[in-house]
């Protein structure tokens, strides 16, 4: 990606000319979220301001035409993914309500006391809670697929977790902590010959890599739009549509019924068996817009982009004395974390936030990972196409000013 087209992409993205106590702002907390660009900022104002009807429910001109709008935006989705149809694409406020819902639902329709899930160390708290919680209720066991000394998962040990008892995988497509991209398609395959369903977790992956779930063979795959430039509380489940018929509904109420009386109620046909209530049909076609604007840019470029921004900072961040990065994958998204000598991640993010520098510090939803390697959290720079490598200078210099004055 040439200065000049990273120049028009950065003039998309009005709070990247903020200062911060003076100071320049330096966003390098892109896995936390995304900034947004003016488009889709422009989208939600347009869906408020010209477009705002309930959807589903109304004769009325606005209705058609929000509704319309939104069934659309679940149009993008679809093809964003690569998914086969539309209808297996369901909204959700995000990628852990999304989980949430597969754990429930499938929980209830598949799994018995003594069964078990497959997890690995290295996933976010939203794809280990919601299992514990149905490991609860069910009397389930959850395992844990362990990595080596790289930030890679270990292959053979997952191999030998898989087992009659085995209901369900759920596991991260990339690491927010790590940066490691897994072997997705390879966890899936092995899971598939046991007839085993796989979840991914995708947040982290979809703004920075090509996903298409059908080459996947996933069986559910799950983002959130905050991530990949779109608004807050919206995200979406892809589930093979076997699969999204053979589970119940996660919550009731409106839209999601057939038919209702005090006897029984029937259930819709998908997707709105899963979208109880009034969606956010604004978020969604803005979520739609942020998808528009990452394919315009071209999302194999974006990855290239970010790879060469990644290795820049790995490599920068060496020259800094008692540098330990976490997480050496051969295979990495756009994300460092670090540790320098003893210096808490609490005290280097607090002084980088001093000089303009956001970063985010501490276990980042991840404690068992953090736990598991012996460590208080990291500090955590993560980037987007809008970052630029004269950013990651003016970042070592002031991290190696801020190393020097708390060692």
């Amino acid at each position: 990606m040439n200065t000049e087209k990273i120049e028009q992409i950065r003039a998309d993205f009005p709070i990247l000319t903020e200062k911060i106590y003076n100071k320049q702002l330096i966003y390098f907390d892109n896995a936390a979220t995304t900034q947004k660009p003016r488009c889709v900022v422009e989208k939600i104002e347009q869906g408020y301001y010209h477009l705002n009807a309930n959807i589903h429910r109304g004769v009325h001109y606005l209705s058609q035409k929000a509704t319309e709008a939104h069934e659309v935006a679940r149009k993008s989705v679809a093809e964003f993914l690569g998914a086969g149809k539309q209808e297996e694409i369901i909204f959700t406020r995000g990628t852990t309500e999304a989980i949430n819902l597969v754990a429930f639902s499938f929980g209830e329709a598949f799994c018995k006391a003594g069964d078990e899930v497959i997890v690995s160390v290295m996933e976010h708290h939203s794809n280990i809670v919601p299992w514990q919680m149905l490991c609860e209720r069910k009397s389930m066991t959850l395992r844990v697929i362990p990595m080596n000394e790289k930030g890679e998962l270990e292959m053979e040990a997952y191999k030998s977790l898989l087992n009659e008892r085995t209901k369900i995988v759920s596991v991260t497509h990339v690491s927010n902590v790590l940066g490691t991209i897994n072997p997705v398609r390879e966890i899936i395959r092995l899971a598939h010959e046991k007839n085993i369903p796989v979840l991914v977790d995708g947040a982290q992956a979809v703004p920075h890599i090509k996903v298409n779930v059908i080459d996947l063979d996933a069986d559910f795959y799950v983002f959130s739009g905050h991530k990949i430039y779109g608004p807050t509380g919206i995200g979406a489940l892809y589930g093979k549509e076997k699969w999204l018929n053979a589970i119940p509904p996660y919550q009731g109420g409106g839209e999601m019924i057939a038919t209702v009386t005090f006897e029984k109620t029937t259930y819709n046909e998908l997707p709105f068996k899963f979208e109880a209530g009034t969606p956010d049909y604004i978020g969604s076609t803005a979520m739609a817009e942020a998808l528009r604007y990452v394919q315009e840019i071209g999302i194999d470029e974006i990855a290239a982009y970010e790879h060469e921004l990644t290795e820049y900072a790995t490599h920068r961040l060496l020259e800094i004395e008692n540098m330990r990065i976490i997480g050496t994958a051969r295979e990495k998204s756009s994300v460092v974390s670090f540790l320098v000598g003893n210096i808490h991640p609490y005290d280097i993010g607090m002084l980088l936030d001093k000089l303009g520098i956001a970063v985010r510090t501490g276990h980042h939803c991840a404690q068992p990972l953090i736990d598991s390697l012996g460590i208080p959290g990291t500090v955590r720079a993560s980037f987007a196409f809008y970052n630029t490598k004269e950013e990651i200078d003016i970042f070592i210099e002031a991290l190696k000013r801020v190393a020097g004055m708390l060692s």
